[in-house]
């Protein structure tokens, strides 16, 4: 199936659904839907960071410090995110990633979404789909870090990487 013609729930300010829609429509009208950012690390601590491919509907090439994506018609946030991890990682058998927090990510132009954040531990060796990755490795916080301000991150996933830093400093 064509990605752009996969059926999301459309929701409210406070995450209601309130109708349904294909995500190519979605994305092009602007309309308010749900998605998930795993962050993932692997045994040794490091985090999965990724160049997303140049044929993605949004934010093609670029870098994410997450893996995820949207929450089809129906489905739970918790589904979505092992569903998405697995499918992103190439791996099955991942453990439930833990659900930490939520917030409504707005970009000023049109683009807003509900986001689930989750944390996995994934201990398992990867194989990324090549349809949704170009590029990825595990990577030190020191070394992502060095990264932030030279690679081009997905803006979505900068904020979700931001919120999760307050969210571990208020402990």
């Amino acid at each position: 199936m064509n990605p752009a013609d996969e059926i999301l729930d459309i929701v409210d300010e406070h995450d209601r659904v309130v109708t349904q829609a294909p995500r190519g429509e979605a994305y092009a009208r602007g309309l308010r839907h749900r998605c998930v950012f795993i962050q993932v690390r692997d045994a040794a601590g490091r985090l999965f960071v990724h160049r997303r491919t140049a044929t993605k509907l949004v934010f093609p090439a670029l870098y994410d410090l997450f893996v995820g994506g949207v929450v089809g018609a129906g489905e739970s946030y918790d589904e979505a995110a092992l569903r998405e991890a697995e499918e992103e990682l190439g791996v099955s058998g991942l453990p439930e990633p833990a659900f930490l927090f939520k917030f409504l990510y707005e970009d000023g132009a049109g683009l807003s979404w509900w986001s689930a954040v989750y944390e996995v531990r994934c201990e398992l060796p990867v194989r990324p789909q090549a349809e949704e990755v170009q590029w990825h490795a595990f990577l030190t916080d020191e070394e992502v870090a060095e990264r932030l301000g030279a690679w081009e991150w997905v803006p979505d996933g900068l904020a979700a990487h931001e919120r999760l830093r307050g969210f571990r400093a208020a402990g």
